[in-house]
């Protein structure tokens, strides 16, 4: 039997899922650790005191974070080619979704949250429609951050004075972004068979071969899609891209009003920008560790000093940060649970709906 023919073998994905189950759990540990440090040395006292003035204030926060799956969500359903419509009611639910999974299983967040969105609309659009406008997104999107992470760090390489430690990792942050955003251009304009190729170079070094050799034809297609969108609707570019950036603005309006409510010092925009540019890096980089737990509150704690903000206020801020990352998952599994799906098999499902042979109507 051919092997895009073969029938997807459900218990390979749980098996990949539990072997990497011991590593979510050391990280969140290790995060849980590190956010009690951080928060003891910070303060208690002061951190209350923050979350206090903050109040009712929270629920401005929700609004304002609102706008950031609103502008990702807008900017997927631009991506969607004709004669295919998704539209935006489910695309936003569909990141809620996704990203409340990604945050429960944030070590597989990449490999479960992205293709669990094009399974949530695949009522909507076919799953080979829905992914490769989600992949074009988060093209879009990943330029956005790049270019975000370069200017935030620049100014704040510019404009303050930075301890050794973070001077060099700011330095090598922009170094890394200058080496990014060309290369992505790059492939984009070559049409580089990057995942293909990939999933085909693990193939033939006995890397699953199995499941790589299966869900290969999936990823060529969805190349196919993204490349022949690049050629067909360059016109989309412009308002997708200012899409994406509205989901930074977003970002650095939420930190500038938190900001004046727990800061006793009036916030300037210019903290805001370098501090979600930072928000950026730390999401980019510890995208493992569940809710970027001790990460967030280190690195925000550390940037917030030098900023002149007060290590306990950038603490402060993490930790609103994290309370409506928990609203926004709570919500997302609560519409996870009203469609009578599973946490438990979701993962398994878009991995079986991945390795299914391509219809011809896709």
């Amino acid at each position: 039997m051919p092997a895009d023919k073969q029938k997807p073998n459900p218990v390979e994905p749980r098996t990949r899922s539990r072997r990497f189950a011991p590593l979510g759990i050391i990280f969140g540990l290790l995060g849980l650790l590190l956010f009690i440090y951080f928060v003891r040395s910070a303060g208690v006292g002061e951190i209350l005191n923050g979350i206090q003035r903050l109040g009712v204030g929270f629920l401005l926060i929700l609004a304002i974070s609102s706008l950031r799956y609103i502008a990702r969500a807008w900017a997927w359903t631009r991506c969607v080619e004709a004669p295919y419509r998704l539209p935006f009611r489910n695309a936003f639910a569909a990141r809620i979704m996704g990203d409340a999974l990604g945050n429960i299983i944030p070590f597989l967040s990449v490999a479960v949250s992205e293709p669990s969105k094009g399974v949530f609309v695949k009522d909507k659009v076919p799953l080979m429609v829905g992914l490769p406008a989600l992949a074009i997104e988060n093209i879009f999107y990943a330029l956005s951050v790049a270019l975000f992470i370069f200017f935030g760090t620049t100014t704040l390489l510019l404009s303050f004075t930075l301890p050794k430690a973070l001077r060099y990792a700011s330095i090598g942050t922009v170094c890394v972004t200058l080496v990014i955003v060309p290369l992505i251009y790059l492939l984009i304009r070559k049409q580089a068979r990057f995942i293909s190729g990939t999933l085909g170079f693990l193939a033939r070094r006995s890397v699953a071969p199995k499941f790589m050799t299966r869900i290969k034809p999936r990823a060529q297609t969805l190349e196919e899609r993204v490349y022949g969108f690049y050629e067909r609707n360059q016109r989309r570019f412009l308002s997708i891209f200012a899409l994406d950036l509205c989901f930074h603005l977003a970002g650095v309006l939420e930190i500038y009003t938190t900001l004046s409510f727990i800061s006793p010092v009036a916030p300037t925009l210019t903290q805001a920008f370098i501090l979600e540019s930072v928000n950026r890096i730390i999401n980019v980089a510890f995208k493992f560790v569940p809710l970027r737990a001790g990460v967030d509150e280190g690195g925000t704690g550390q940037v917030s000093k030098v900023l002149g903000i007060g290590r306990d206020i950038g603490v402060t801020l993490a930790i609103v940060r994290k309370g409506r990352d928990i609203f926004w998952s709570a919500i997302g599994v609560a519409l996870i649970w009203r469609r009578g799906l599973s946490l438990r098999n979701l993962s398994e499902e878009a991995a079986t709906d991945l390795s299914q042979p391509v219809a011809a109507s896709e």
